[in-house]
């Protein structure tokens, strides 16, 4: 019986995963051209174009602000907010859920989307983009941090509870030294994920290097892509060495 219900979550798994490739129509006779693409990037995206590279850099520099300010904003308004959705901490239920509800529509709205609803008031440019990536961060922030208030450790709040601590001072001394080494490592994922959204927002007119490759791609000017897809490859690796050195400094 044992072995039995062992085999019921690797047979499970393999049948959703049966399922869905029939669902998007998978087959590996679709790969046996994959020359063709290799051919395409060696003959059509080499040499690098560094005509405009200053602007490029520029475009990256952009990028970079955009997933910076919105991800530091969407963090410094999700804190506050995921005590109220954390179940252990929470004043009331109805608190509670009405937090959770708010941080689940702000995560499920996709960014392109929230930048589409942005635009007609903001106008073209990175300002749609952040508000977009703020919002969405919000909600996914608050998920995030609530789930780890919740794990916590209880004894340094019940320290802080028994020398007559309010619940302001359990927060702030009980809880937040515990969370925020965990709020710091996954901070930096979700400045990569951002960076990686701005680009796909360039296509609504959000500015910075997904604008430019995208008018690139429409112009079929794919050494100047090769060349803009570089600096995101190194962009993406700077911020992660970064998140790697800030992560060994504090936890």
């Amino acid at each position: 019986m044992k072995s039995m219900r062992k085999l019921i979550i690797p047979i499970t798994a393999f049948s959703l995963l049966v399922w869905s490739a029939y669902g998007i129509g998978f087959d590996f006779v679709l790969f046996r051209d994959l020359g063709n693409t290799y051919r395409f990037i060696v003959t059509q995206w080499f040499p690098l174009d560094l005509q405009d590279a200053g602007i490029a850099i520029h475009a990256m520099i952009i990028t970079l602000q955009i997933a910076l300010f919105s991800t530091m904003v969407a963090l410094f308004i999700a804190l506050p907010g995921s005590f109220l959705a954390a179940a252990n901490f929470t004043p009331s239920r109805w608190i509670y859920n009405s937090t959770r509800l708010i941080f689940n529509l702000f995560r499920s709205i996709p960014e392109l989307v929230l930048a589409l609803i942005f635009i007609p008031t903001l106008g073209l440019g990175p300002m749609p983009a952040v508000i977009a990536l703020i919002v969405h961060n919000i909600g996914v922030f608050g998920k995030m941090i609530s789930e780890l208030i919740e794990a916590m450790d209880k004894g340094p709040q019940e320290a802080v509870q028994s020398v007559g601590g309010t619940k302001l001072l359990v927060a702030l001394y009980g809880i937040l030294p515990q969370v925020i080494p965990h709020i710091l490592s996954q901070y930096f994922y979700r400045l990569e994920v951002a960076i990686r959204t701005s680009l796909i927002l360039g296509i609504v007119g959000a500015g910075g290097l997904g604008q430019l490759l995208y008018n690139d791609f429409k112009q079929f000017m794919y050494q100047k892509v090769a060349f803009e897809v570089l600096l995101i490859m190194i962009l993406v690796t700077a911020v992660d060495y970064l998140g790697a050195y800030f992560r060994k400094r504090v936890i």
